[in-house]
């Protein structure tokens, strides 16, 4: 007969931490993914209460102001690609 020695047991806790990680990363990938698609589905409608302001005649180096609403009425995300801008028309 001959004499083996006793083999130590290995322990099952790396496979088992492997398994965990590995499924986690898979519940936060889709999870995310879930996440990002609800915040871009859907269609933006951007709304301006005011098209036309008309301050009439004004003097030279004369202050004026206005507000204006903008709203997003769509169900989308509205986005700005470029800067916002004003045309100022002179007379009519």
């Amino acid at each position: 007969m001959s004499k083996r020695k006793a083999q130590p047991k290995k322990s099952p806790l790396p496979l088992v931490a492997l398994i965990a990680g590995g499924t986690l990363l898979i519940v936060a990938a889709i999870y995310f993914s879930f996440q990002g698609g609800e915040q871009d589905s859907g269609t933006p409608l951007l709304s301006i209460d005011q098209q036309v302001i008309d301050f009439g005649d004004v003097k030279l180096d004369t202050t004026v102001s206005f507000a204006i609403t903008v709203t997003n009425n769509g169900d989308g995300v509205l986005r700005f690609t470029d800067e916002p801008s004003i045309q100022v028309v002179e007379g009519c």
